[in-house]
Formats: structure tokens, sequence, C-alpha cells
């Protein structure tokens, strides 16, 4: 099948149920992931689909940049991307730090490789996310490991936001923040949630360096918050699909580049 009837196809599909995803593109096409996701930015391009993470919908539809999906939503999307993230950005901890992590999946993974490696004990985990509080608590051998939840008004994504984790982030200082975001661009980083915006700037603003998790699907998807410039971020950790596009508008900026291999998450 040509490139132009797949797309053809894609597009149909988007126009007839509002939204596609990448999985269920690659089953009904029988081609890659790397072509459809190629496919649909061809299409988001062209201003006739718009990109989300794992797949695309109409722009007269879903996909608002104040749309704010939840935690088990996002939990689908991109699943080998965000687990070799993860586990690149878990190479990097160190035994007797004080990190910070964000809400979100891919540092929800992070924490689930944490709680587990008992080699990085003691260390002081600061963290705005329900759930990746949760997974720590509950980590196998605790001793050591210091968990510190910031409190909030909780999100639909399970992040804990607003004046009272802002304060709380005011009082810490920590050597590195995860962040995870909604979306990114040459602009920045951003996420539907003006409070949690502000938040994440917060968590920023506590750490002597951030490290931006973000697998490739992120790239272009943007938000109705701005959380801060690229050129803010010390390190963006993502994985090895990024666009060539996105390579070239990054090597710019002063921003540390970590590609995390794919092969990585087998």
């Amino acid at each position: 099948m040509l490139a132009t009837q797949r797309q053809e196809q894609i597009l149909a599909t988007v126009r007839l149920y509002g939204a596609v995803r990448v999985a269920d593109l690659v089953e009904s096409l029988d081609v890659s992931d790397m072509t459809v996701r190629r496919d649909i930015g061809e299409l988001a391009r062209a201003g006739l689909v718009r990109r989300v993470h794992g797949g695309a919908v109409d722009p007269a539809a879903a996909g608002r940049p104040t749309d704010e999906p939840g935690f088990e939503a996002k939990r689908e999307w991109s699943g080998p991307e965000k687990l070799a993230i993860a586990r690149a950005a878990h190479a990097t901890v160190q035994p007797g730090q004080a990190i910070a992590l964000s809400a979100g999946t891919t540092t929800y993974l992070l924490a689930e490789l944490v709680a587990a490696d008992v080699s990085l004990r003691p260390l002081t985990v600061v963290t705005n996310g329900v759930r990746i509080a949760e997974v720590l608590h509950h980590a196998p051998s605790p001793a050591g490991l210091e968990v510190i939840l910031t409190g909030g008004v909780r999100t639909p994504s399970d992040a804990l936001v607003g004046p009272v984790a802002d304060a709380a982030l005011a009082s810490l200082r920590v050597d590195r923040t995860f962040l995870g975001v909604h979306g990114l661009d040459a602009a920045g980083l951003t996420t539907p949630n003006l409070a949690e915006a502000a938040t994440d700037r917060a968590l920023m603003a506590s750490a002597a360096a951030t490290t931006v998790l973000a697998d490739h699907t992120k790239w272009g998807v943007v938000g109705l918050a701005r959380i801060a410039p690229l050129d803010e971020v010390d390190a963006l950790l993502t994985d090895d699909a990024l666009p060539d596009e996105a390579r070239r508008r990054l090597a710019d900026l002063p921003t540390q580049l970590m590609l995390a291999p794919l092969g990585a998450a087998q």
C-alpha cells in the first residue's frame, strides 16, 4: 500500500470516529509503528489531523489544549518508549541523593525501579504524584527510602498541585527533578492544567538540575499552560525514535539530549 493510500485510510478513520490509536493502525494497515507515526506526522503537518499521545484526533473534535487525560489512559500510551526512558533515568540516580519526581506515567515507571533497587539506599524522594508515593511506600525493602508527598489538590492525572504543593516545594532542595510533561516543542514544555504548570515550575526551582522525561510522541503536542522554555531544562531524556526535526531544533539549545534505545525496553 502506498503512503498516500495509508494516509487516506488514516484520515477517513479519524473523521469517522474522531480519533485513532497508533496500535490499531499498525494492526489494520499491517505496517510498522514508525510508518504509522510518520504518516500521522505528514497529516498533522497538513493540518488534517492533530497528533496526540499514541495516535491522532480530528482537529475539529477532541484534542483541545485544555484536555487532560487520566492516569490510566496515559499508561496505555507509548509503553515501550516510557520503559526505556525510565530505565535510562534510573541509571543516573545515585545513593544518598534527594530527587524529585513529578506526577506522570513515565516517572511512575522510574519510581517502580527506584522502589525495587535497594542499592540506591539511602535515598530521599519528593513527589507530587499520588501513585508514585504509593509505589514507593510499598517498596519491598523500605529501609533508607524516605518519601515526601507534597500535598495539594488532586488532578485527573493524580498530580497534587496548587498553593499547598507549591509552598511545600519552595521549602525543599533536591539534587535533581525528573519532570514528566504533557507535550513539548521548540517553544518549551506544556500541560493542559494551569495549576499543574505552576507546581511543575516549583519542582524545577527546588532542584539543582532538571531532567525532562518525555517519549518522542510528545514532541509537537501542545497544552494550554506553558511550564518553561526548553533552555531552562538541563537534560531531555527521550527515546531514539525522536524525529530528526526535533533533534535539529534541540541541537541549537544548551539542553543535553539523551536518547534511550528502544531495545532497552525489551
